[in-house]
Formats: structure tokens, C-alpha cells, sequence
């Protein structure tokens, strides 16, 4: 059992990811007239950038990308940190001002963003060479602080407003919660990416235990909030 889910790690996770996207696109008229439309192109988003994420199967044993073998393109590291690692937290600053409603908490994430965006270009640039070979832990933790800050206004928001009364009724209380956790879990990871380095199977095995655990909770908890939710007016 334990040998089957390694094997098949990635379809769980493109299962999970796929038929969230699948029914925001099915729901997409019950959701067209708020903010939750732009989650759904999202959810897609995800979907098709980690289809794009896989091309490195297509290099080994001399497959149709085959030329790429040897070349800084070989790995996909540096698709990997521009898909998700920026370009999902750029996504949430952009969602999450839409959905905030107190002016301050919407300025502090627009400009939270533009620091971590041009902190992260900069450290890209001057880092290049290993932009192709690893993952940069800055990056990930501004990203993770990012997520909190979106997150923590929302739910002081709900808090202080009568939304409290049908908070689990919100699908942006099911979509902060689920992101919430999932940063939270993942983040500690990538201070032990060293050994990933090295080729350590245990510590292999187990990152990717947590990673399908945490995608398979957060993309479902994606799902069912997208049936049970009622569109909210922002």
C-alpha cells in the first residue's frame, strides 16, 4: 500500500486538483457575480500550470523534450517557484483585496505584495544559477507570511461583523481556512529540503506523505465548499 501511493503521489494530487477545478467550472454561474469567479479561473490556473509542471517526464528516456536533457531546463525548479510560489501568493493579495472590506487591511496587503514580489525578483537575479536547481526558503516563508497576514485580516473581519452568525455557510471562510493550514504544514518543510539535496529516501517518502495529505484536504476542502456555499455579495 505505502510502495502504490508513492508511486501514484502525483495523480492523488492531480485527482484532487482537477476535480476541484472541474466543479468551480460546473458552479460557475452560481458564482459569476462575485469574487469567487476570480478563485475558480484560479483553481484552473492550478490545474494547468502543474499539468505544465510534469514536462520533465517528458526529457527522460529520451522522450519528445529529450533535448532538454543536461540543459538548466532539465529540472523544473524554476517553474515551479514562478507558478506557485509567486504567482499563487500574488493571486491571494489580489483576491484578498477584493474581498476585504476595511480600507487598511487592503492597503497593507497591496504594498505587502509589491515587497514580496520585488524582494523575490531581486533575489531571483542575484541568485540565478540556482533559480534552475533548488528552491529558495526566503521566498517560501515571505510567501507563508503573506498568507497569514490575508488570512488573519479576513478573520478578524468576520469576527467583528454579523458574518460570524453564517461564517460556515462563507466560501471564503472554507477558502481561508484551507490555505491557512495548508502554509502552515508545508512551510516548516522547506528548512529540511537539504536532504531532499542529498537524496535522503526517508525524508523523500515523507515530504511527500505530507504533501499529499495537505493537497488531498486542501483541494477537497475547496470542493465541498464550492457545492455547499451560498455566492456572497462583496
Amino acid at each position: 500500500m505505502e510502495q502504490f501511493i508513492l508511486e501514484n503521489y502525483s495523480l492523488f494530487t492531480r485527482f484532487v486538483e482537477i476535480l476541484a477545478a472541474t466543479t468551480g467550472l460546473i458552479l460557475f454561474r452560481k458564482y459569476k457575480d462575485t469574487a469567487a469567479k476570480y478563485f475558480i479561473f484560479f483553481l484552473i490556473y492550478l490545474s494547468l500550470g502543474d499539468l505544465l509542471n510534469t514536462y520533465t517526464k517528458l526529457i527522460r528516456n529520451n522522450g519528445i523534450l529529450g533535448f532538454l536533457k543536461d540543459t538548466i531546463l532539465e529540472q523544473n525548479y524554476w517553474w515551479s517557484t514562478l507558478f506557485w510560489k509567486i504567482g499563487a501568493i500574488l493571486f491571494f493579495v489580489f483576491y484578498y483585496r477584493k474581498i476585504l472590506r476595511t480600507e487598511l487591511f487592503r492597503v497593507i496587503i497591496k504594498y505587502a505584495g509589491l515587497v514580496f514580489l520585488t524582494v523575490s525578483v531581486f533575489y531571483i537575479l542575484i541568485h540565478l544559477d540556482y533559480f534552475f536547481s533548488r528552491f529558495f526558503p526566503i521566498i517560501s516563508i515571505m510567501g507563508a507570511i503573506i498568507i497569514f497576514l490575508c488570512t488573519a485580516f479576513y478573520f478578524f473581519e468576520t469576527l467583528q461583523s454579523d458574518r460570524i452568525l453564517t461564517f460556515y455557510k462563507s466560501l471564503n471562510f472554507y477558502i481561508s481556512a484551507a490555505i491557512f493550514i495548508w502554509w502552515l504544514i508545508i512551510t516548516p518543510i522547506v528548512f529540511y529540503d537539504i536532504y531532499g539535496e542529498h537524496k535522503d529516501i526517508a525524508y523523500i517518502h515523507l515530504r511527500r506523505y505530507i504533501y499529499l495529505f495537505a493537497n488531498i484536504c486542501m483541494y477537497s476542502t475547496f470542493t465541498f465548499a464550492l457545492i455547499w456555499c451560498k455566492p456572497e455579495n462583496n
